[in-house]
């Protein structure tokens, strides 16, 4: 699956956009954009989220973590698949509250722009 490598700080929120969302680095070696590039551990990795105010009715059901479920197939590093950002209709991660309710894809802003080779 092509897309741009996420990184450790990359701006991230649910889609209640009031829900920051925060990538902790799983390395520190491998740098985009001067952030540690965001790989996916062993099984199905959660990125922590905090602020939505979503409520259904008068029941809060905020978004609490993003699943991730489509880790690069041939990028890795230090032997751990990167996590993508999404393409044109594609969305690897899922917004879910903490009953495990899927809320909808996760919004990204900044994240790595472009590679070059010197």
């Amino acid at each position: 699956m092509p897309g741009f490598l996420l990184h450790a700080n990359a701006a991230m929120t649910c889609q209640h956009v009031a829900g920051q969302a925060t990538v902790a680095p799983g390395q520190t070696r491998v740098l985009v954009n001067a952030q540690p590039v965001a790989v996916m551990p062993p099984g199905m990795p959660t990125i922590a989220v905090a602020g939505c105010p979503f409520t259904v009715g008068t029941k809060p059901q905020p978004c609490v973590t993003v699943r991730w479920m489509q880790p690069s197939t041939r990028v890795k590093v230090m032997g751990l698949p990167v996590m993508l950002a999404p393409g044109p209709g594609t969305g690897p991660g899922v917004c879910q509250s903490a009953e495990q309710i899927p809320q909808g894809a996760p919004v990204l802003g900044a994240m790595q722009a472009r590679v070059s080779a010197l």
